[in-house]
């Protein structure tokens, strides 16, 4: 292919192979995210499997996972999943990890085993941008979003539509009640198997019943008289869109207005913004590089 830029001959042998530091730039952020993970105590942190046991398969040292679990979210790869296949594929992933490639569940389960010492390690962070003294305005913006949680909105209950529920089963079971009744003054010339499947319908009507007063019980038990059936934190809220919502976790987040790094942030189910600016303020002042003069956005 002449005036064409070409390629390498995927064939050809090298006499001295590439170097994996070389495909991954002096200045590339990956580089940050390993230097910053290699410096924690993460033994003081709380990480489990830091001290690896005697026996049994070796596992992964949480220093790798936790690595995968921050290059994710700075590159917006949540997904346990996705950064498993960019494990094989990516390769900044791969120089991060030494060409290790964990397996979906063992990242899932380290994010699921390690919630607290996550947390210690943003808190790591914000000291360590303090003592760079990146922060050095003093204002910050603060913001929050809705987050969708893994419980479907059937599975969240409150007073509102544990009463739209009862009033769709009652109305149902009515008319199923008087469609029985036309079948009886017809008597035979309806069949038998329509009968009996208005009846069974009419019985699962009441076994929900029985169900929905079960869990309206134990909502009621509740301060905010709301209940979550998949994620129990979860909670119901109004999104921007007329007559939407979704079940979720309003997650709050302090931006320093310079640099734009995370000062401070918190997830909270509760639904409305009102109370979460002085919250959020609290907690960025509270980390002590903001001035008595500083200012929120």
């Amino acid at each position: 292919m002449k005036r064409f830029v070409e390629g390498l001959d995927r064939g050809q042998s090298t006499l001295f192979p590439a170097s994996l530091d070389d495909y991954v730039t002096e200045d590339n952020p990956v580089r940050a995210v390993d230097v910053f993970v290699d410096g924690l105590d993460l033994d003081r942190l709380g990480f489990v499997g830091v001290q690896p046991l005697d026996t049994g398969r070796p596992s992964y040292h949480p220093g790798v996972v936790l690595k995968l679990y921050i290059y994710g979210y700075l590159n917006r790869v949540p997904s346990s999943r996705r950064l498993e296949r960019e494990c094989q594929r990516n390769i900044e992933m791969i120089w991060l990890t030494g060409h290790l490639a964990p397996d979906f569940k063992t990242i899932a389960d380290f994010r699921k085993d390690n919630g607290r010492a996550i947390r210690e390690v943003c808190r790591e962070f914000v000291a360590l941008c303090r003592r760079l003294e990146l922060f050095n305005a003093a204002s910050v913006a603060i913001d929050g979003s809705k987050f969708k949680a893994v419980n479907a909105r059937d599975k969240n209950f409150t007073e509102a539509k544990m009463k739209r529920r009862f009033e769709w089963i009652d109305e149902s079971i009515a008319r199923y009640l008087s469609q029985l009744e036309t079948a009886d003054r017809h008597g035979d010339a309806v069949p038998e198997v329509k009968v009996e499947r208005l009846k069974g319908k009419i019985e699962k009507l009441k076994e929900e019943i029985v169900r929905l007063k079960a869990i309206n019980a134990e909502m009621m038990k509740n301060e905010d008289k709301q209940i979550s059936l998949s994620d129990p934190d979860a909670r119901s809220m109004a999104t921007s869109g007329k007559d939407t919502g979704i079940v979720g976790y309003n997650v709050q987040i302090a931006v320093d207005t310079q640099h734009h790094l995370i000062v401070a942030h918190d997830v909270t189910n509760v639904g409305n913004d009102r109370h979460q600016l002085a919250t959020m303020a609290g907690q960025a002042r509270a980390g002590r590089w903001l001035s008595n003069r500083s200012r929120c956005c």
